[in-house]
């Protein structure tokens, strides 16, 4: 697109706009000759996926602002109409984080409906995405939006669609509303209906305390044991939305002894006191620690901005905080929740990710526990609970991915950070009452059933030619598939985007949708995986290693032994990859 072009594109969108302010902006651009950062904005746009949108916020298609969120659920509006006969009476659930812009995009998301004739039922205040999740299922809504970017930096924000089993969107209906966005005109022309005149038709509809009732009720009843009392617990809600309702799930629970981090406890889109609200980020959690260690406390929680992510920090023998890994918190949680809880369903099933450690796996095969896996991303856990459900009435327990992501039940069939929060908490109070810790837990699981120990290394090459370097990578682990990666031999192959497994000279047919991974099972258990970014210009490289311990071995021995060889299988596949084109 030529410099012509994409000025007569900025122009159009300039009369179009609706907000004043990215109005201005983008005349400024204009009238400044700024043309790369014009082609930036209007060479393309957001690609509305099977996350929705996320974006920095600003003027213009390849940007989140109020036009784009209008012409958005203009589509999905059209959408719901055409594909759900009732969505007029069901309505949609609108809830927001609390981040710049989420109160005006949440607003016109639910003016926009209305005029379609669509109730929007609506969160007036900040609300967790999980609560909106729920929300979905409790009201028997026609689908939901949550606004939020989750973790992502303040400049950032983002719209979510549920459909109304309470699950993200996938397929088909990515591309569905996809198309009808693509056929809305300009924002101007998207029918708006005015707050007031929406509310009087019974159009908009706010949620009340009842709602928030019934979640906080939900999740109660998720606790195997419903201990509490007096443990010393650090939490923070990292300038998001997650703060009142831990609060008041552990103090409806008899949790006696929290403590907040002030700094951190309200609501703020500028997160002043962490540069990327994500409690994995270097210094996200050291007011978290400090607090720890001025209060003595045993446990540490902690949400990112959406409170769907739930971060864990716990002390070692030594009385020193260490934080768990996502998959340590998720074999705990799967493990406390499959073993302790009262009720005993018939067919238990536990769902993780392909690139979350197979642990899980184990531990549900010990345990006579169904066990699957999907691709990146809790839209595929929730959808494939449900149609496990349907096909052999399996009993969703628990799900989780590494990136710090969990749910228990089916609360909210989606990431739960607040649920697993109360959750976490409850293993963690049964474990004192037992004499334990956390990570005498941890050890127990692990001498049963295997230590397993992983790593992560993330390459990034940005720009068109950085997508080919990751391309050839690829294509040269697909053209050339390894035999061997270090020590151990690959006992099977599994590309997802052919969807096949290789097993020797059996080829086998993958159950997933197409996906540019590849994964490769090594002998005794362990796992590589190869998988380039869904959002930034990265390849990722997921190694997880399966380590048996023996008989009255020290686990930090057998951990020690196990990171050493962890790391041979780090430099053999990084040497494999480099010989087929990693720079």
């Amino acid at each position: 697109m030529d410099r012509s072009q994409i000025l007569a594109r900025a122009d159009a969108w300039l009369t179009a706009d609706p907000d004043p302010a990215t109005a201005a902006e983008l005349r400024r651009l204009i009238d400044a000759g700024d043309h790369a950062e014009l082609a930036d904005r209007f060479a393309g746009a957001l690609e509305f996926g099977t996350a929705g949108l996320r974006g920095v916020l600003g003027a213009g298609p390849n940007r989140m602002n109020r036009a784009v969120v209008r012409r958005t659920t203009a589509g999905l509006a059209r959408y719901l109409l055409a594909k759900v006969p009732d969505v007029t009476t069901r309505g949609v659930v609108v809830g927001r984080d609390g981040r710049t812009l989420s109160p005006e995009f949440a607003a016109d998301t639910a003016s926009v409906l209305a005029a379609h004739g669509i109730p929007a039922l609506f969160f007036p205040e900040v609300v967790p995405t999980p609560v909106t999740a729920f929300a979905t299922l409790r009201l028997g809504a026609a689908g939901a939006v949550m606004v939020t970017a989750s973790h992502n930096p303040p400049e950032y924000n983002g719209y979510k669609v549920y459909w109304g089993n309470g699950a993200q969107i996938i397929p088909p209906h990515d591309q569905g509303i996809a198309e009808e966005i693509d056929r809305v005109g300009p924002a101007c022309d998207v029918p708006l209906l005015a707050e007031a005149e929406a509310r009087a038709r019974g159009l908009w509809r706010d949620l009340g305390p009842d709602l928030d009732e019934a979640y906080l009720a939900a999740i109660l009843e998720l606790r195997p044991h419903r201990l509490a009392g007096d443990l010393p617990i650090v939490y923070t809600a990292m300038h998001g939305v997650g703060g009142r309702w831990v609060e008041a799930a552990l103090a409806r629970a008899g949790f006696s002894a929290l403590h907040v981090v002030p700094e951190q406890h309200q609501p703020d889109g500028a997160f002043p006191t962490v540069r990327f609200p994500n409690p994995e980020e270097p210094g996200a959690m050291d007011l978290s620690r400090a607090l720890a260690d001025k209060v003595g406390a045993e446990l540490v929680l902690a949400n990112d901005p959406d409170a769907d992510r739930l971060a864990v920090i716990v002390r070692d023998e030594r009385g020193l905080l260490r934080a768990l890994t996502g998959n340590e918190v998720g074999v705990l949680l799967g493990h406390y929740l499959l073993t302790q809880s009262p009720a005993k369903p018939k067919k238990p099933l536990v769902i993780t990710s392909i690139v979350s450690s197979p642990q899980l796996g184990v531990i549900a095969h010990d345990l006579g526990a169904l066990y699957d896996e999907t691709l990146t991303g809790f839209k595929w856990i929730a959808n494939r609970a449900l149609a496990r459900l349907e096909s052999e009435g399996a009993d969703f327990v628990f799900g989780y991915e590494e990136a710090l992501g969990y749910t228990a039940g089916t609360v909210a069939r989606d990431k739960d950070g607040v649920g697993t929060a109360l959750v976490f908490a409850d293993l963690a109070a049964w474990c004192r009452a037992r004499g334990t810790t956390v990570l005498g837990y941890l050890e127990e699981i692990q001498r049963r059933h295997g230590l397993f120990v992983a790593a992560q290394r993330n390459f990034t090459f940005p720009g068109a030619e950085g997508a080919q370097v990751i391309a050839n990578i690829l294509r040269g682990f697909r053209e050339r598939p390894p035999v061997r990666i270090g020590e151990l031999a690959v006992v099977a192959a599994h590309d997802y985007l052919r969807g096949e497994s290789r097993v020797g000279s059996e080829v086998r047919r993958l159950d997933l949708p197409p996906s540019n991974v590849l994964a490769y099972q090594l002998e005794g258990g362990s796992r590589v995986t190869l998988r380039p970014s869904g959002t930034e210009p990265k390849i990722k490289y997921y190694f997880d290693l399966k380590q048996d311990l023996a008989q009255g071995e020290p686990l930090a021995d057998a951990r020690a032994r196990a990171e050493g060889r962890l790391l041979a299988i780090q430099e053999a596949l990084l040497a494999l990859a480099r010989d087929r084109g990693h720079p």
